[in-house]
């Protein structure tokens, strides 16, 4: 599709946007949230908060002098106007792709991206962090972070304000509120915004009460700004961001350049020390209908039809294992009336959505607040109940003192539901489900599960449901299934059992979750260079089958175990097994395959395989290795 951007052509930095005049800014940002939308169509990646925050990004650019000055997004979803104007468009149609832009904030890609975000709430702590060093260091530039009310519902966000609240260093905060973080905002905070916004007797009262306050003594003043401070109270129930030693200004149309520039030009040029707050109203999908009507459905979009916002679907017809995770997780809720799931603001992303449909009741999505969802389910447990915490593995580490404190030396059954085990594609290295299994690993009593496919998947679930007297996870990957049959409910798996899927005398593969189809193509590679090989699905990393390891351990000259995690999980427990009980004391060679020990970028789930060292090939070149042999050549 060709767009007509005569205003957004003339623009490559930000310094290019500040000879504009506020008309010509207007039309450039219309520009640029049509070509935000036709390179996303292309791409695929996140739409909604990106598109509305056009004139936010434009406002800000033209007023701060980045990157002198620094500019923080949250999360990062919304940074794709910022690349745009920040010397990236000629490669903005390379993003999420292989080589390509990252769809977050990356501090190795440009000096205007100062601190790498994907995951939420870290602005105002980092923001933070930049305002001190800038105190510190006698420098005079402007530190600014822009938050979104999604991920102001993070209790790290909380620990940033009060924490900047209590200092000097001048510092700009500005919340984007648009009523949408990728689920409707839930719990008291939203509640909270919309009195605030709808409070203009609080406004004018506030106003009244400073100007009057400047006109008394300074004892007088004290009192009159004691009284003001009370008839907030009165009026709004408190003003939560003033009492946490901000200064709030606000809200503001923030698709309005006439009331977006001139106030926060006022905030940039104002000399004094300490926080401020500007409340920023938008609207996620501002500009695009299709965004508009169905804020949620596009927050994160594959490629789609600008002119019907028809997204591309899949060429697998298998389900996706999200779906299989919701519908087992029903049917086993049906029979089970204390099951209960939990999530992070990823209602749709877990396919917790789906249970709730269904168990509205049942159904908790407490926002984006791992740490407490953890410790909620815990108390759930405690009483009884039987919870579920759908979240990905990449954001289970933000709860890990939890898991740690208030459920495994507790001992309480909580199930923890980990979507996203593995590389995850074009969400790239932040996202990757690379490490729950070391960390749980080492944590007493966790039963530990990984589905090799969908059917293994309902196993897992229904399993989960029976253990009741200690906790445990299953992980799974993103995507659709291998479209293996399934049954009508799972089956309860005996605990620390394997199984063998292929019997041979020379080389053992011992998979650990969804690389069992590589190692079964592996197998039948070795197989045909004479290479008899057998093929096992551990099922489990803790407890791990004793008897299945000691009988491969004999029986095999080589030993390779796969998985889609980094050093220190499934491999590592193996090893410590086999050591422990002797089983190498000349035994078997054995080879671990893990993720290799760097980050892997963004790219297509295969590519990023191969680039990893996972693929079928990989295994074949990892057990001839240790057999002594080399691979035979292509000719």
């Amino acid at each position: 599709m060709t767009i007509d951007t005569p205003h957004l052509d003339q623009v490559e930095w930000p310094y290019d946007l500040r000879g504009l005049s506020v008309r010509e800014l207007k039309l450039l940002a219309d520009e640029l949230r049509a070509e935000t939308i036709d390179a996303v169509s292309e791409t695929g990646g996140h739409l909604g908060a990106g598109i509305g925050v056009v004139e936010l990004t434009v406002a800000l650019h033209y007023l701060f002098n980045t990157p002198d000055d620094i500019l923080i997004w949250d999360v990062g979803h919304q940074c794709y106007p910022h690349k745009i104007l920040t010397g990236r468009r000629a490669r903005i149609r390379t993003l999420r792709q292989g080589g390509g832009l990252s769809g977050f904030t990356k501090r190795s890609e440009s000096e205007y991206d100062p601190f790498g975000a994907a995951h939420a709430s870290t602005s105002i702590s980092s923001a933070l962090g930049f305002a001190v060093s800038r105190d510190l260091q006698g420098k005079r530039n402007r530190v600014v972070a822009v938050i979104g009310d999604g991920a102001l519902t993070g209790g790290m966000a909380y620990e940033g304000m009060n924490n900047a609240g209590s200092m000097d260093s001048r510092l700009i905060v500005v919340l984007n509120d648009n009523e949408m973080s990728i689920a409707p905002p839930v719990g008291a905070m939203s509640g909270y915004l919309s009195r605030l916004i709808s409070s203009k007797r609080y406004r004018s009262l506030r106003e009244i009460a400073r100007h009057a306050a400047e006109r008394f003594p300074r004892v007088v003043e004290h009192g009159v700004k004691r009284a003001e401070k009370y008839a907030r109270g009165l009026v709004t129930g408190g003003t939560l961001f003033e009492e946490l030693g901000f200064y709030y200004v606000g809200p503001i149309d923030g698709h309005n350049l006439d009331h977006l520039l001139p106030i926060l030009r006022n905030v940039r040029d104002d000399a004094g020390s300490g926080p401020i707050l500007v409340h920023v109203c938008t609207q996620k999908g501002k500009g695009y209908a299709p965004a508009e009507e169905s804020a949620d459905r596009y927050h994160g979009v594959s490629s789609f039809d600008v002119g019907t916002g028809t997204q591309k679907k899949s060429g697998s017809n298998a389900p996706s294992f999200t779906k299989v995770f919701a519908q087992s997780l029903v049917t086993e809720a049906r029979l089970d009336d204390r099951i209960c799931a939990i999530t992070a603001a990823m209602p749709s992303g877990t396919g917790v959505d789906l249970f709730g449909d269904v168990f509205p009741e049942r159904s908790f999505d407490v926002g984006l607040a791992e740490q407490h969802a953890v410790t909620f389910a815990a108390g759930l447990a405690a009483d009884g109940m039987k919870p579920f915490v759908a979240i990905y593995s990449t954001f289970l580490q933000r709860a890990y003192d939890q898991i740690v404190h208030d459920v495994a030396i507790q001992n309480l059954p909580v199930r923890f539901a980990m979507d996203r085990a593995g590389l995850v594609g074009a969400d790239g290295q932040t996202h990757a489900g690379a490490y729950d299994i070391a960390y749980l690993g080492c944590l007493p009593g966790m039963v530990l599960m990984a589905a090799a496919d969908e059917c293994d998947l309902m196993h897992m679930v229904r399993t989960a449901v029976a253990i009741d007297d200690r906790p445990c996870a299953f992980r799974y990957p993103r995507g659709s299934g291998f479209g293996v049959t399934l049954p009508e409910r799972g089956e309860i798996l005996e605990i620390g059992k394997g199984r063998v899927l292929r019997e041979g005398t020379s080389v053992a593969i011992l998979s650990y979750g969804a690389r069992l189809q590589e190692a079964l193509t592996a197998a039948e590679e070795l197989d045909g260079q004479g290479i008899s090989t057998t093929v096992a699905d551990a099922r489990f990393a803790k407890p791990l089958d004793a008897g299945l390891l000691r009988t491969l351990a004999r029986e095999h000259e080589v030993l390779v175990t796969i998985e889609e995690g980094a050093a220190g999980g499934f491999g590592s427990q193996v090893l410590h097994l086999l050591a422990g009980n002797g089983w190498l004391d000349g035994g078997p060679r054995v080879r671990p395959m893990v993720l290799p020990d760097r980050f892997i970028d963004h790219d297509k789930p295969d590519l990023q395989y191969a680039a990893a060292g996972l693929l079928s090939s990989d295994i074949v070149a990892t057990a001839l290795e240790a057999l002594g042999r080399s691979e035979p050549s292509d000719s």
